[in-house]
């Protein structure tokens, strides 16, 4: 065949786009395993972080700290009640679900223990500036006060959004704060500009009015919200 003719280039890119395609498939395959233990680690941290545990751990220390804080990652329904029972250091239960999951009323709900106290974590999800953000919230026993936050985001703008992940010291502020009106009906936690309550608010991201508006969503909301809890969180 002539090196130089119409046929001979178009095989040649044939041939070429599937030796690329699968080498690509090859090397995707290869370090899929790695991937996905690295994705699993990341989520850990976050929870673990929520808990107030040092954000400076080595893998290996989370992983020992994992097995030792988590007590079980439940999976329950919109009424409370427990549907799948996870694990002590479990990762096969409310660890594998997410937004979509919790929208539809599948929630997860980990059950731990920091310093022979008894914590629960709930992840949450809402809406940025740019595209999804979600957390973790880490409650108290009394299933009303904040322990601990962990934000995260896909998008957001540095310096401006990005602060709800990046800012340790603003999640800070959000320990001890109260879920609950008076009468422990409604969440009326939230993120505001202007501070009328202490124990129920917390100053917004200056300069990202929608992301620290998401994050009120993250605690009110319904539908992949805190609120998806309510009942759960409001039975003794």
């Amino acid at each position: 065949m002539k090196t130089n003719s119409n046929s001979y280039t178009i095989i040649y890119s044939i041939v070429l786009v599937v030796v690329v395609a699968f080498l690509l498939a090859f090397v995707f395959q290869a370090l899929k395993p790695a991937q996905d233990v690295n994705v699993q680690l990341d989520h850990q941290k976050q929870i673990l972080f929520a808990l107030n545990q040092n954000r400076d751990m080595t893998n290996p220390e989370a992983e020992q700290l994992w097995k030792k804080i988590i007590i079980a990652d439940d999976v329950i329904d919109e009424n409370g009640k427990v549907v799948e029972k996870g694990e002590q250091g479990g990762v096969k239960a409310g660890f594998k679900l997410n937004s979509a999951d919790a929208k539809a009323g599948k929630l997860a709900l980990f059950r731990c223990k920091v310093d022979g106290q008894d914590k629960y974590v709930i992840p949450v999800y809402g809406n940025g500036l740019w595209g999804p953000i979600n957390g973790f919230i880490a409650l108290n026993a009394d299933k009303s006060t904040i322990f601990g936050v962990y934000f995260n985001h896909e998008s957001e703008t540095a310096g401006l959004g990005a602060e709800i992940k990046d800012n340790k010291a603003w999640q800070d502020k959000f320990k001890g704060k109260t879920l609950f009106d008076a009468q422990k009906q409604n969440i009326v936690f939230c993120v505001t500009k202007k501070i009328d309550n202490p124990k129920t608010q917390v100053d917004a991201v200056t300069g990202a009015t929608l992301t620290s508006n998401g994050v009120t969503e993250m605690f009110q909301g319904q539908k992949g919200g805190l609120a998806s809890y309510k009942k759960f969180l409001t039975n003794k």
